[in-house]
């Protein structure tokens, strides 16, 4: 199994930013987590971070026979970029979306993602284990679509 993880922005910034929020652990500890869990389980990841839109866009499009999933946190643009929300929908490649923090407990602004409307499923407030249950929820998916074809 092949996913993509995109992280959007300000997530560069974890472990500095907001550690009530967010937590202690840095955004390299993360990376390295997340390889760490994906080798674990038998996925390639790749892990990209941008702060800019149209790079997370450029990745979702390069995404379309390449990847099997896409985990995205997408930060702030959850709440209201209508490109991304077309990129996912536009390419056909199944994507969770994953927050680490509880958006529906925080400001109410961002209590709405634009987002998570095409996605296959939003993961939100288990902090870096929403990463490794967006994996898990690929791998139970690609089994299930196993089973469904045995006689």
């Amino acid at each position: 199994m092949k996913l993509l993880c995109l992280l959007g922005p300000n997530l560069n910034l974890l472990g500095e930013r907001e550690k009530d929020v967010y937590g202690q652990m840095s955004f390299e500890e993360l990376v390295q987590l997340l390889q760490k869990e994906a080798a674990r389980r038998g996925i390639e990841l790749e892990i990209f971070q941008s702060n800019h839109e149209g790079a997370l866009i450029d990745k979702i499009h390069e995404a379309r026979g390449k990847w099997d999933g896409i985990i995205l946190n997408p930060g702030a643009y959850t709440h209201y970029s209508i490109a991304l929300r077309d990129a996912i929908r536009a390419v056909n490649v199944p994507t969770v979306e994953v927050h680490m923090s509880n958006i529906y407990a925080r400001e109410e602004f961002r209590h709405h993602s634009v987002t998570a409307p095409v996605c296959w499923g939003q993961i939100t407030g288990f902090a870096y284990l929403g990463y490794i249950l967006a994996m898990e929820a690929f791998l139970l998916r690609e089994r299930s679509r196993e089973l469904s074809k045995s006689p």
